[in-house]
This record gives C-alpha cells, structure tokens and sequence, in this order.
C-alpha cells in the first residue's frame, strides 16, 4: 500500500464559522495506480490534494506514504518527504521564469544538495524523456505552453518520487497540446509511476484506471474509469 487515508478531515476557520473542507475520508491507493479526482467546486479536491502532496496536514485522521505517518509531522520534516517522496505538476506550469529549462529541472536536486555534475546528467535524461532534449537551454519565454508542461514534467520526475500529484495539467493548453500531455503521463504510467490527477474534464479522467468522485467533503464514488 502506498497511500492510505484514515478518516481525514480537514477543517478551516473562517471568520468565526468552521468550513469543513474533508469530513472524514478513506482512500487506499497502491503502488502504480493512475488515479484521477473528480469534483465540483468546494468538493474537497484541492484539499485533498494539499494533504496528498504534504502541503498542508489533517486536522483528524492518518495519512500513511510508504508506511509513514506523514499526518503529525512538523513543516521541516514535510519538506523533506515532498522533496523525496512526490513530483507536482501545476496548471500554472510554476517555472522560474529566468532560469533554462535545465535549470528549471535541476532544482529538487539542488535542494537535496546533488552534486552539479550529476544533476546536471540526471536532469538531461528526464528532458530527453519528455522530448525535450534540444530545447534544455531555453527560457520558459521561449517555449511554448506545451513545452513548458513538458518541463514540469521533468522536474516532477528528476527526483525518482513515489507519486506524480498533477493538478488540472492540460487546463492552460489547447486540446492538441493537452492530449500530447496525456500520452506523456500515459507512457510515465507504463513506466509503473504512481499517477493522482485532479481535474474537471471527463476525457481527461478517462486517461487513468480509476476515478474518486468528491462531493461536499466525502467520496461520493471510487470506481474504475
């Protein structure tokens, strides 16, 4: 088992009323799986997937990764696991807008203290994987927004993480460009990398094995897609 959520709930205050985000959810997924999560808006996703990404921590329940309560852990030690443990991939593409493509990708490494030559090495294979091995010294300026996903894409995998959490990866591109974005999480999958995908499209769901459905806080569905 990798992931295992034990009656999660998170809860914020705002203003003097308690919003309760997730009211206690179970959610078992397993090495390799392509999980995609479904909801409307204030269903939970995003919540989730800041727990999921150890962004942010429960106020109840266990959230078990690789065995390892990661639920009561304090802000250093949650870095850490995200450094080691989980790839993002964001909407927004979250590039430092100054820095190559090479650059861009070799910064998990830098922040696990890897040596510039090997890091260097280990962030040229993973642009070579997404196809873009011509394009590692470019800016993201200078790259086109599929290009730039495709850079994400590396940056999430340079660091060999027991889950890939894509939030809405194909929501600033076009269909063309999305659905080549797709194959590349498709083929990442084949590779047996553990895949969660937030997103509101259907067609896009339809790309993974399994589809949880949050509403108002609790899993409405778990069912395969």
């Amino acid at each position: 088992m990798l992931i295992n959520l034990d009656a999660i709930r998170k809860e914020y205050l705002v203003g003097i009323q308690s919003v309760h985000a997730l009211a206690g959810i179970n959610i078992k997924i397993d090495k390799g799986e392509y999980v995609a999560v479904m909801g409307p808006s204030g269903s939970g996703k995003s919540t989730l997937m800041n727990i999921l990404g150890c962004l942010d921590t429960p106020s109840a329940g266990d959230y078990e990764l690789n065995d390892i309560n990661v639920s009561t852990m304090n802000d250093d030690q949650l870095a850490e696991i995200r450094n080691r443990e989980i790839g993002f991939v964001f909407q927004t593409f979250n590039l430092l807008p100054r820095a190559t493509a090479l650059h861009n990708v070799e910064l998990p490494l830098i922040y696990r203290g890897i040596s510039a030559s090997k890091r260097r090495l280990k962030a040229e294979e993973v642009l070579d994987r997404v196809g873009l091995g011509d394009r590692m010294d470019h800016r993201p300026n200078e790259l086109s927004g599929g290009q730039r996903q495709r850079v994400a894409i590396a940056r999430a995998l340079v660091n060999d993480p027991s889950i890939i959490l894509a939030d809405e990866p194909t929501g600033n591109l076009d269909t063309r460009t999305g659905d080549e974005i797709m194959q590349i999480f498709e083929s990442l999958h084949d590779e047996n990398n553990t895949i969660i995908m937030v997103t509101h499209e259907e067609y896009i769901a339809e790309h993974s094995d399994r589809i949880i459905r949050l509403r108002d806080g609790l899993v409405e569905r778990d069912e395969a897609a």
